[in-house]
């Protein structure tokens, strides 16, 4: 079983950077990374970046409540520990949002709560990670995770 570090507040975040990075994680990757048994793949690096605080998550209500729900359906055969304590540190680590609304229509409206955290940050130093690229507006904010590792190792 997967166990996840106690997190302090996000004092300290990006020394060694200048600016810090902000992502808003598709609850998909967050999955990926726990179903994951290749510790080299993208969401799971994402998952260890977060705990290394190498970004800053955002988040709104809506998207943990959307963490909660989905994390818990029982195809997913994830304790409860587990869902909690991930939960826990990505609380304990995130900037919470209270975002705008957004006039855009997605294939997905499920989507548009990680949509719109994004949009509200309005920083451009902030990123939508998603496994479903193909359900948001082409925009350069919105990332694969791998191009958001390529992004966080650019900025070193």
């Amino acid at each position: 079983m997967k166990k996840f570090p106690e997190c302090e507040r996000r004092e300290g975040l990006n020394k060694q950077r200048k600016e810090p990075i902000y992502a808003v994680i598709d609850t998909n990757v967050i999955v990926s990374a726990l179903l994951s048994s290749k510790k080299d793949s993208a969401t799971v690096k994402i998952v260890e970046k977060l705990f290394d605080k190498e970004f800053i998550p955002l988040l709104s209500e809506e998207i943990l409540w959307e963490y909660h729900s989905v994390l818990r359906r029982k195809k997913f055969s994830f304790t409860e520990e587990l869902i909690q304590s991930l939960i826990d540190a990505i609380e304990n680590l995130a900037e919470k949002i209270l975002p705008y609304p957004a006039d855009e229509v997605l294939p997905d409206m499920k989507d548009l709560p990680f949509y719109e955290v994004v949009l509200t940050k309005n920083d451009p130093s902030a990123y939508l990670v998603t496994g479903n690229i193909k359900h948001f507006p082409q925009k350069a904010f919105v990332v694969t995770p791998r191009e958001f590792l390529e992004l966080l190792q650019s900025e070193k």
